[in-house]
């Protein structure tokens, strides 16, 4: 299969697309930063008076349920029925689900509003998701990503979307096929809002990539590539948070392209 990761980069950075994100409280400012950094436009609005006027001018919708109230969700509701009506992708990180019954009803919830175009979450995330039974760790993962593959076909089934699964090997679910990914360190377990951010950065690729198993792609080689860089410089949370975001924000097409590892598996 034929994937152009610099070039899926190139055109992020050229057009700059508005990111609109209905996100957490912990994770705003890095989510912000993240994006600004890879060369997108983020916004994050959250208010049930003006999320339908807001994503209507977004190339993409980041929805994370990471704390969550009731207009929140009413206000997550809003954005997606209307995204959707103006086919805008939807970026959906089901953050805990699984931890408790108040998350599982809001994902269905939203899940009845509109299919999202991406689903991504942690392996935990994705088997809670798809019904299977999981033991909780709050937000964190306990499972490996690859234990998720079987959630993440039938996720990816339900909802005739693209499924990405982070962990040591990201997994990425399209119809017919599945893509591993084999960057970024460790270190980034160990740092709030790492996930949030392949999120966040899932929206601003699907604003410029029609396809959006390429786009999920893209997002999580830049994270992993990224990550990979940034340890090399900082290997401890704090500095590593810094330089990763350095490394987002210079890190050239070329270099995308030669250090991303990606293999991909037909089904």
């Amino acid at each position: 299969m034929e994937v152009n990761l610099g070039n899926d980069l190139i055109n992020l950075r050229n057009q700059a697309p508005l990111v609109h994100n209905i996100t957490n409280f912990v994770v705003m400012n890095f989510t912000a930063n993240a994006l600004l950094s890879v060369g997108a436009s983020p916004v994050m609005a959250h208010a049930v008076e003006e999320v339908a006027e807001m994503v209507s001018h977004a190339g993409a919708l980041v929805i994370n349920i990471g704390t969550l109230s009731g207009k929140w969700i009413e206000g997550m509701e809003i954005a997606m029925a209307r995204a959707d009506a103006l086919h805008i992708p939807i970026i959906l990180d089901p953050v805990g689900a699984g931890a408790t019954s108040f998350r599982n009803e809001s994902l269905q919830r939203l899940l009845s509003v509109a299919s999202p175009t991406i689903i991504r979450g942690n392996a935990s995330e994705i088997m809670s998701l798809a019904g299977q039974q999981v033991q909780s760790k709050g937000v964190d993962s306990t499972g490996f990503s690859t234990d998720a593959l079987t959630a993440a076909q039938s996720l990816a089934k339900k909802y005739a979307c693209v499924v990405s699964v982070s962990g040591a090997t990201d997994v990425i679910v399209g119809e017919g096929k599945i893509a591993y990914l084999r960057n970024g360190n460790e270190i980034m377990t160990r740092v709030t809002g790492m996930g949030c951010a392949s999120s966040a950065l899932a929206g601003a690729f699907s604003a410029v990539q029609n396809d959006p198993f390429l786009a999920a792609i893209s997002a999580a080689a830049m994270m992993g590539v990224a990550g990979d860089r940034a340890y090399e410089l900082a290997q401890h949370p704090g500095s590593f948070q810094m330089s990763f975001l350095d490394q987002l924000a210079s890190l050239q097409p070329h270099e995308l392209e030669e250090r991303a590892s990606v293999e991909f598996e037909y089904v």
